[in-house]
């Protein structure tokens, strides 16, 4: 009895080992030129010797509108990949694009509509409301599944296979884009930090009543 329990143990840490082998990670620890925790930047990790796997069938992304606001400022999703633009809130909205990488409208949005395209083609869609200017928002899209967005203490973790990578980092403010070459070891996740210089945030700040009141 004792040999077949050493067998099943044996077998079930070999299945173990095997579901985490081949797994390295990165963390990227994002500070502003102040030593502030930069939230909202986008980490990516694009293979330089293998394949881009396709995104996955069962992810659903959403970019709400609620209380005159997009629910997240930053999105990113895999190119290829479904984003829905449910209207959550109590009043029209007019959602539209004008970027490069997606150009659509949704005009005199109604509540309780939860409209959704395909992005397929990578690069950034800037968001905007025709009815109220101070709602922006970004959709990240990205050619690889290996991404991640920094939290509010600046650090994004993401996992892949070891090999080469084109390392990229996003962010609305940043003032120069980070695009370098790195190679990820199997094993936990390894801290890299970058000082990010940032431009000033011109959002449009929302004001008492939904008045705009100038930019910050």
């Amino acid at each position: 009895m004792a040999t077949m329990k050493s067998r099943l143990l044996l077998a079930w840490l070999t299945l173990a080992t095997a579901g985490c082998a081949g797994a390295a990670g990165l963390t990227v620890i994002a500070k502003d030129a102040k030593g502030l925790p930069v939230a909202d930047v986008v980490v990516t990790l694009v293979p330089l010797d293998a394949p881009v796997p396709p995104p996955a069938t069962a992810t659903h992304t959403e970019i709400a509108q609620e209380n005159q606001e997009y629910s997240t400022y930053v999105t990113v999703v895999q190119a290829g990949s479904r984003v829905y633009f449910p209207n959550k809130d109590t009043v029209q909205h007019h959602v539209y694009s004008l970027s490069k990488a997606k150009k659509f409208e949704l005009p005199l949005y109604n509540p309780g509509q939860a409209e959704s395209f395909v992005f397929d083609v990578s690069g950034v869609v800037t968001l905007g409301c025709n009815i109220h200017d101070w709602m922006i928002a970004y959709l990240i899209v990205v050619p690889t599944p290996y991404f991640a967005k920094s939290d509010g203490l600046g650090t994004a973790s993401v996992t892949a296979p070891p090999g080469r990578y084109r390392l990229e980092l996003w962010h609305p403010r940043l003032a120069a884009p980070i695009n370098e070459e790195i190679t990820l070891a199997e094993g936990p996740a390894l801290p890299r930090a970058y000082s990010l210089t940032l431009k000033p945030d011109r959002r449009i700040r929302r004001g008492p009543g939904g008045r705009n009141v100038g930019y910050r």
